[in-house]
Protein backbone atom coordinates (compact mmCIF):
# COMPACT_ATOMS: atom_id res chain seq x y z
CA UNK A 1 0.00 0.00 0.00
CA UNK A 2 1.84 3.54 -0.63
CA UNK A 3 2.77 5.70 1.56
CA UNK A 4 0.90 9.33 2.60
CA UNK A 5 1.27 11.95 4.09
CA UNK A 6 -1.13 13.19 6.97
CA UNK A 7 -0.87 16.72 8.85
CA UNK A 8 -2.52 17.51 11.68
CA UNK A 9 -4.76 20.48 11.99
CA UNK A 10 -3.47 21.51 15.35
CA UNK A 11 0.12 21.57 15.72
CA UNK A 12 1.20 21.13 11.57
CA UNK A 13 2.99 17.89 12.29
CA UNK A 14 3.60 15.64 9.34
CA UNK A 15 3.03 11.83 9.60
CA UNK A 16 3.77 9.15 6.42
CA UNK A 17 1.86 6.14 6.50
CA UNK A 18 -0.50 3.58 5.68
CA UNK A 19 -3.15 5.95 7.70
CA UNK A 20 -2.94 8.69 10.72
CA UNK A 21 -2.05 7.90 13.79
CA UNK A 22 -4.05 7.35 16.84
CA UNK A 23 -2.59 10.27 18.46
CA UNK A 24 -0.16 13.08 17.41
CA UNK A 25 2.76 12.19 19.09
CA UNK A 26 3.50 16.36 19.93
CA UNK A 27 -0.14 17.31 20.56
CA UNK A 28 -1.75 14.27 21.70
CA UNK A 29 -4.49 15.30 18.79
CA UNK A 30 -6.88 12.50 17.66
CA UNK A 31 -6.64 10.43 14.20
CA UNK A 32 -9.71 13.03 13.37
CA UNK A 33 -7.46 15.58 13.49
CA UNK A 34 -5.42 14.75 11.00
CA UNK A 35 -6.05 15.43 6.94
CA UNK A 36 -4.19 13.69 3.76
CA UNK A 37 -1.44 16.16 2.27
CA UNK A 38 -1.82 15.21 -1.78
CA UNK A 39 1.46 13.88 -3.19
CA UNK A 40 1.83 14.57 -6.44
CA UNK A 41 4.62 12.21 -7.02
CA UNK A 42 2.53 9.25 -5.95
CA UNK A 43 -0.42 10.19 -7.82
CA UNK A 44 2.23 9.87 -10.81
CA UNK A 45 3.69 7.18 -9.52
CA UNK A 46 0.05 5.32 -9.84
CA UNK A 47 -0.42 6.77 -13.39
CA UNK A 48 -2.21 10.05 -12.40
CA UNK A 49 -0.31 12.65 -13.84
CA UNK A 50 -0.83 16.05 -12.23
CA UNK A 51 -2.82 18.16 -13.46
CA UNK A 52 -1.59 21.61 -15.07
CA UNK A 53 -2.83 24.51 -14.36
CA UNK A 54 -4.98 26.38 -16.99
CA UNK A 55 -4.82 29.95 -18.27
CA UNK A 56 -1.63 32.43 -18.83
CA UNK A 57 1.46 32.94 -16.91
CA UNK A 58 0.97 36.79 -15.68
CA UNK A 59 4.68 36.42 -14.30
CA UNK A 60 5.98 35.03 -17.88
CA UNK A 61 8.27 37.89 -20.17
CA UNK A 62 6.14 37.09 -22.77
CA UNK A 63 2.90 38.27 -20.86
CA UNK A 64 4.36 41.50 -19.95
CA UNK A 65 5.91 42.13 -23.76
CA UNK A 66 1.83 41.32 -25.58
CA UNK A 67 0.68 43.65 -22.80
CA UNK A 68 2.74 46.75 -23.33
CA UNK A 69 2.26 46.21 -26.88
CA UNK A 70 -1.26 46.00 -26.44
CA UNK A 71 -1.55 49.21 -24.54
CA UNK A 72 0.69 51.35 -26.49
CA UNK A 73 -1.35 50.28 -29.95
CA UNK A 74 -4.74 51.25 -27.73
CA UNK A 75 -2.86 54.74 -26.67
CA UNK A 76 -1.99 55.43 -30.19
CA UNK A 77 -5.51 54.95 -31.79
CA UNK A 78 -7.17 57.07 -28.93
CA UNK A 79 -4.02 59.94 -29.75
CA UNK A 80 -4.85 59.54 -33.59
CA UNK A 81 -8.71 59.74 -33.04
CA UNK A 82 -8.07 62.65 -30.77
CA UNK A 83 -6.33 64.50 -33.40
CA UNK A 84 -8.59 63.59 -36.02
CA UNK A 85 -11.48 65.21 -34.06
CA UNK A 86 -9.55 68.25 -32.89
CA UNK A 87 -7.75 68.77 -36.32
CA UNK A 88 -10.56 70.91 -38.03
CA UNK A 89 -10.91 73.08 -35.05
CA UNK A 90 -6.93 73.52 -34.79
CA UNK A 91 -6.78 74.30 -38.76
CA UNK A 92 -9.57 77.17 -38.63
CA UNK A 93 -7.64 78.64 -35.04
CA UNK A 94 -4.37 78.47 -37.26
CA UNK A 95 -6.35 80.72 -39.75
CA UNK A 96 -7.87 82.81 -37.86
CA UNK A 97 -4.50 83.63 -35.62
CA UNK A 98 -3.32 84.50 -39.49
CA UNK A 99 -5.96 87.06 -40.17
CA UNK A 100 -5.31 88.69 -36.79
CA UNK A 101 -1.87 89.08 -37.47
CA UNK A 102 -2.28 90.58 -41.18
CA UNK A 103 -4.83 93.18 -39.36
CA UNK A 104 -2.66 93.73 -36.11
CA UNK A 105 0.01 95.20 -39.34
CA UNK A 106 -2.92 97.68 -40.55
CA UNK A 107 -3.04 98.68 -36.70
CA UNK A 108 -6.36 97.10 -36.54
CA UNK A 109 -6.31 95.06 -33.12
CA UNK A 110 -8.43 93.33 -30.30
CA UNK A 111 -11.58 93.07 -32.52
CA UNK A 112 -14.53 91.20 -31.29
CA UNK A 113 -14.89 89.30 -34.59
CA UNK A 114 -11.42 88.98 -36.57
CA UNK A 115 -12.60 86.63 -39.30
CA UNK A 116 -15.42 89.13 -40.24
CA UNK A 117 -13.22 92.58 -39.84
CA UNK A 118 -10.42 90.60 -42.14
CA UNK A 119 -13.56 89.77 -44.59
CA UNK A 120 -14.21 93.75 -44.16
CA UNK A 121 -11.00 94.70 -45.18
CA UNK A 122 -9.26 92.49 -47.00
CA UNK A 123 -10.63 93.18 -50.46
CA UNK A 124 -8.16 90.67 -52.57
CA UNK A 125 -5.87 88.30 -51.46
CA UNK A 126 -4.43 87.36 -54.95
CA UNK A 127 -0.99 85.94 -56.15
CA UNK A 128 1.54 87.75 -58.15
CA UNK A 129 5.14 87.20 -59.51
CA UNK A 130 8.44 88.47 -58.99
CA UNK A 131 7.30 90.76 -61.99
CA UNK A 132 4.67 92.31 -60.30
CA UNK A 133 1.89 90.71 -62.55
CA UNK A 134 -1.04 88.76 -61.12
CA UNK A 135 -1.17 84.81 -61.42
CA UNK A 136 -3.98 84.45 -59.52
CA UNK A 137 -6.78 86.30 -58.34
CA UNK A 138 -7.68 84.88 -54.97
CA UNK A 139 -5.86 82.07 -53.29
CA UNK A 140 -3.22 84.10 -51.33
CA UNK A 141 -4.03 83.71 -48.09
CA UNK A 142 -3.74 80.03 -48.38
CA UNK A 143 -0.09 80.06 -49.39
CA UNK A 144 1.51 78.61 -46.49
CA UNK A 145 4.87 80.23 -45.84
CA UNK A 146 7.16 77.79 -46.79
CA UNK A 147 5.15 77.73 -50.43
CA UNK A 148 6.24 81.25 -50.87
CA UNK A 149 8.62 81.44 -54.10
CA UNK A 150 8.67 84.06 -56.59
CA UNK A 151 6.42 82.82 -58.96
CA UNK A 152 3.77 82.45 -55.89
CA UNK A 153 3.57 85.84 -53.79
CA UNK A 154 0.98 86.51 -52.03
CA UNK A 155 -0.42 90.42 -51.99
CA UNK A 156 -3.39 91.16 -49.59
CA UNK A 157 -5.07 94.30 -51.36
CA UNK A 158 -6.71 96.46 -48.12
CA UNK A 159 -9.09 99.13 -47.98
CA UNK A 160 -8.97 101.14 -44.27
CA UNK A 161 -10.25 104.13 -43.95
CA UNK A 162 -11.34 104.40 -47.55
CA UNK A 163 -7.52 104.14 -48.67
CA UNK A 164 -6.45 101.29 -50.02
CA UNK A 165 -2.89 98.97 -48.84
CA UNK A 166 -0.92 96.70 -49.66
CA UNK A 167 -0.03 93.40 -47.23
CA UNK A 168 3.14 92.02 -47.94
CA UNK A 169 3.92 88.18 -45.78
CA UNK A 170 7.76 88.09 -44.58
CA UNK A 171 9.60 85.16 -43.41
CA UNK A 172 13.06 85.03 -41.97
CA UNK A 173 15.53 83.65 -39.35
CA UNK A 174 16.46 85.04 -36.13
CA UNK A 175 18.86 84.62 -33.07
CA UNK A 176 16.82 81.13 -31.61
CA UNK A 177 14.92 80.58 -34.44
CA UNK A 178 12.21 81.61 -36.79
CA UNK A 179 10.50 85.13 -37.16
CA UNK A 180 7.98 86.38 -39.77
CA UNK A 181 5.49 89.24 -39.96
CA UNK A 182 3.33 91.38 -42.27
CA UNK A 183 4.11 95.34 -43.61
CA UNK A 184 1.50 97.36 -44.74
CA UNK A 185 2.31 99.69 -47.02
CA UNK A 186 -0.06 102.66 -48.26
CA UNK A 187 -1.64 103.23 -52.06
CA UNK A 188 2.01 105.06 -53.54
CA UNK A 189 4.14 102.02 -52.91
CA UNK A 190 6.51 103.38 -50.60
CA UNK A 191 5.27 104.56 -47.28
CA UNK A 192 4.93 101.99 -44.42
CA UNK A 193 1.44 102.01 -43.07
CA UNK A 194 2.29 99.26 -40.39
CA UNK A 195 3.96 95.96 -39.85
CA UNK A 196 3.61 93.40 -37.18
CA UNK A 197 6.44 90.98 -36.16
CA UNK A 198 6.47 87.48 -34.42
CA UNK A 199 8.84 85.19 -33.18
CA UNK A 200 9.55 81.16 -32.04
CA UNK A 201 12.03 81.64 -29.70
CA UNK A 202 13.82 85.12 -29.40
CA UNK A 203 14.90 86.38 -25.69
CA UNK A 204 12.52 87.81 -23.66
CA UNK A 205 13.26 91.35 -23.41
CA UNK A 206 15.91 91.72 -26.08
CA UNK A 207 15.40 89.91 -29.22
CA UNK A 208 11.84 89.30 -28.61
CA UNK A 209 11.19 92.79 -28.39
CA UNK A 210 10.50 92.43 -32.09
CA UNK A 211 6.78 91.98 -31.63
CA UNK A 212 6.61 94.67 -28.83
CA UNK A 213 4.54 98.02 -30.35
CA UNK A 214 7.34 100.41 -29.26
CA UNK A 215 9.68 98.31 -32.39
CA UNK A 216 7.02 97.77 -34.72
CA UNK A 217 5.84 101.03 -34.61
CA UNK A 218 9.39 103.03 -35.31
CA UNK A 219 8.42 101.82 -39.09
CA UNK A 220 5.31 103.53 -39.29
CA UNK A 221 5.53 106.76 -42.33
CA UNK A 222 9.05 105.11 -43.33
CA UNK A 223 9.73 104.34 -46.92
CA UNK A 224 10.30 100.79 -48.29
CA UNK A 225 12.71 101.67 -50.78
CA UNK A 226 15.27 104.84 -51.71
CA UNK A 227 16.34 105.44 -55.53
CA UNK A 228 14.63 101.77 -56.53
CA UNK A 229 16.19 99.76 -54.27
CA UNK A 230 15.03 98.38 -50.80
CA UNK A 231 16.14 100.33 -48.00
CA UNK A 232 13.66 100.06 -44.92
CA UNK A 233 16.37 98.54 -42.30
CA UNK A 234 16.72 98.68 -38.38
CA UNK A 235 20.58 100.27 -37.48
CA UNK A 236 22.50 101.05 -34.23
CA UNK A 237 23.00 104.67 -33.40
CA UNK A 238 21.97 107.76 -35.17
CA UNK A 239 19.89 107.37 -38.34
CA UNK A 240 21.85 108.67 -41.28
CA UNK A 241 18.60 108.26 -43.52
CA UNK A 242 15.52 109.19 -41.75
CA UNK A 243 13.05 108.42 -44.46
CA UNK A 244 14.31 104.39 -44.62
CA UNK A 245 16.08 104.28 -41.02
CA UNK A 246 14.62 103.43 -37.37
CA UNK A 247 16.73 102.19 -34.46
CA UNK A 248 17.44 98.69 -33.79
CA UNK A 249 16.93 97.32 -29.86
CA UNK A 250 19.39 97.58 -27.87
CA UNK A 251 21.11 94.07 -27.11
CA UNK A 252 19.50 92.53 -29.69
CA UNK A 253 22.06 92.93 -32.12
CA UNK A 254 21.78 89.58 -34.21
CA UNK A 255 18.09 89.52 -34.04
CA UNK A 256 17.64 93.06 -35.70
CA UNK A 257 20.08 91.58 -38.36
CA UNK A 258 17.29 89.16 -39.06
CA UNK A 259 14.88 91.49 -39.32
CA UNK A 260 16.79 93.34 -42.00
CA UNK A 261 17.83 90.17 -43.63
CA UNK A 262 14.32 89.40 -43.59
CA UNK A 263 13.04 92.71 -44.88
CA UNK A 264 15.60 92.99 -47.88
CA UNK A 265 15.20 89.61 -48.97
CA UNK A 266 11.49 89.45 -48.62
CA UNK A 267 10.26 93.08 -50.28
CA UNK A 268 12.98 92.37 -52.86
CA UNK A 269 10.21 89.94 -54.52
CA UNK A 270 7.80 92.67 -54.57
CA UNK A 271 9.74 95.24 -55.67
CA UNK A 272 8.37 95.38 -59.04
CA UNK A 273 4.60 95.43 -57.68
CA UNK A 274 5.78 98.54 -55.33
CA UNK A 275 7.59 100.26 -58.72
CA UNK A 276 4.58 99.67 -60.85
CA UNK A 277 2.32 101.63 -57.86
CA UNK A 278 4.75 104.26 -57.32
CA UNK A 279 4.86 105.29 -61.32
CA UNK A 280 1.17 105.03 -61.18
CA UNK A 281 0.73 107.59 -58.50
CA UNK A 282 3.22 110.14 -59.98
CA UNK A 283 1.03 112.47 -62.28
CA UNK A 284 2.89 113.68 -65.27
CA UNK A 285 1.84 117.02 -66.48
CA UNK A 286 2.29 117.71 -70.06
CA UNK A 287 1.43 121.09 -71.92
CA UNK A 288 -1.59 121.18 -74.10
CA UNK A 289 -1.12 121.19 -77.92
CA UNK A 290 -1.29 124.70 -79.79
CA UNK A 291 -4.72 124.45 -81.51
CA UNK A 292 -6.48 127.59 -82.99
CA UNK A 293 -8.85 127.76 -80.62
CA UNK A 294 -6.63 127.94 -77.91
CA UNK A 295 -3.87 130.87 -79.78
CA UNK A 296 -5.05 134.36 -79.27
CA UNK A 297 -3.90 136.89 -81.62
CA UNK A 298 -2.17 139.80 -80.14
Amino acid sequence: MATKKYVCKICGYVHEGSSAPDACPLCKAGADKFDVVADASADASEGNAPKKKKGLNTNSDGYAIVYAAVVVVIVAFLLAAVSSALKPMQDANIKLDKMKQILASLHIKDVADAKAEYEKVVKKDAVINISGNEVAAEGGFDVANDAITPDNLPIYICEVDGEEKYVIPMTGQGLWGGIWGYMAVNSDGNTIYGVYYSHSSETPGLGAEIASDKFTSRFDGKNVMADGEIAIEAVKGRLEKEATQVNAISGATITCSGVNTMLKKCLENYKSFLTAKQQSKVAVVKPAPATEANVTEE
